[in-house]
């Protein structure tokens, strides 16, 4: 059971087929339908193993509480970032975990250090409040008489919250184990040199899992492919907020593009985009941008209305845009986090620029090329 408490708003979107349960401190909780199945998993379980409908509630219930325990340890991590000043913007609960939602890494290894450190700690709490109260209450049984279905309720609960304390405590990314060894290295030494380092010793315990995941359990060979990724992941994400910071906007824009405007016909969209490598185009009137035709929202007008509709009628209204003196990292983090895979840049209010992660991977791969470093951090794109 794992909890991806460091995803960020721009590399985990907003997931599809969630519901929302409730919130805390300005953090919403859903839950994803996938959560159902594992639900329907539990009682198929319990039926096909004779136990009654007493059993199979209680079986229910405690994997409800194994939840409540994830969400419990997730919400360590997002009140410890909140007092840094770091917002979270919900928390959805997966069959396989937790996932939240943190807007930023914090900027400090020590406050990292606290935030990866709170989720377990949440985890030790909850196990010593009842092992304090099994003691006392005389209910503490022999570890050999409990089993996932089987022996003492709360027990259980706290062997559930030992468990996800020394899972979630492994020195590898992307579990909390990885980022508390990056915040302790980052003390030392630079911050992507600690993230390297921890991201290669994360995949070597990967290897180990894999390994003996083939000869005691199958299961471990689907940790070590999601620790081998998590890692991955982490060193390039990291090498790349390193290669964008400190750099505007301005450095990296195209400034030669074209635009339409809101009584243009959808021909006219088609023409341009035949006789170009452009694919989104910036909605211009008096020289400030309304809007954006993506070409997806294209196609599909064009096969609803015809080409003769207006781009007024087809066009995003609610834009993002980013300024040219804005940071590239800021901008990039925009494109990860929005629908639109365009950003119009603007100065002054008016559109100087636009900005797409194809040009963003271009102007890193050059600047890679010019240090005589190759680029090792593909940009995800989203696709039309």
């Amino acid at each position: 059971m794992k909890s991806f408490s460091f995803l960020l708003e721009g590399d985990a979107k907003e997931m599809k087929w969630s519901w929302r349960i409730g919130s805390y401190s300005g953090i919403g909780v859903y839950v994803h339908a996938t959560f159902l199945l594992l639900i329907l998993f539990v009682v198929i379980t319990h039926w096909t193993k004779g136990n009654d409908v007493a059993e199979t509630v209680s079986g229910v219930v405690f994997t409800i509480a194994l939840f409540a325990c994830v969400l419990l340890h997730e919400f360590g991590h997002a009140l410890t970032a909140q007092r840094f000043g770091i917002r979270t913007k919900d928390i959805t609960l997966l069959p396989i975990g937790g996932v939240a939602r943190l807007e930023r890494m914090p900027d400090e290894p020590k406050q990292e250090l606290w935030v990866a450190l709170a989720g377990p700690l949440v985890n030790v709490v909850l196990a010593v409040a009842l092992f304090l109260w099994l003691a006392i209450s005389g209910a503490l049984v022999p570890l050999t008489g409990l089993g996932i279905a089987e022996g003492s309720f709360m027990e259980r609960l706290m062997v559930v919250n030992v468990a996800l304390v020394l899972f979630n405590l492994i020195p590898a990314f992307p579990m909390d184990g990885g980022r508390i060894l990056r915040a302790l290295l980052a003390t030392r030494m630079e911050y992507t040199r600690a993230t390297s380092i921890a991201a290669v010793l994360g995949q070597g315990i990967a290897l180990v899992f894999g390994l003996i995941g083939f000869f005691v359990n199958p299961f471990l060979i689907f940790v070590a492919l999601f620790v081998w990724i998590g890692a991955a992941q982490e060193s390039s994400m990291t090498q790349m907020r390193s290669a964008l910071g400190g750099i505007p906007v301005s450095h990296a824009m195209m400034t030669r593009f074209q635009t339409l405007t809101a009584i243009d016909t959808l021909d006219r969209a088609i023409t341009m985009v035949l006789s170009g490598f452009q694919h989104d185009f910036p909605v211009v009137v008096d020289g400030r941008v309304v809007g954006i035709l993506m070409r997806k929202d294209l196609m599909v007008a064009l096969a609803q209305k015809g080409q003769s509709a207006r781009v007024a009628e087809v066009m995003q209204r609610n834009v993002r845009v980013v300024d040219s003196s804005d940071m590239l990292e800021t901008a990039v983090r925009c494109l990860q986090e929005g629908t639109c895979r365009t950003l119009p840049v603007v100065h002054n209010g008016a559109l100087v620029g636009m900005l797409t992660m194809e040009n963003v991977g271009e102007f890193i791969m050059i600047q890679s090329a010019l240090k005589g470093k190759p680029a090792r951090f593909p940009l995800r794109t989203q696709t039309a």
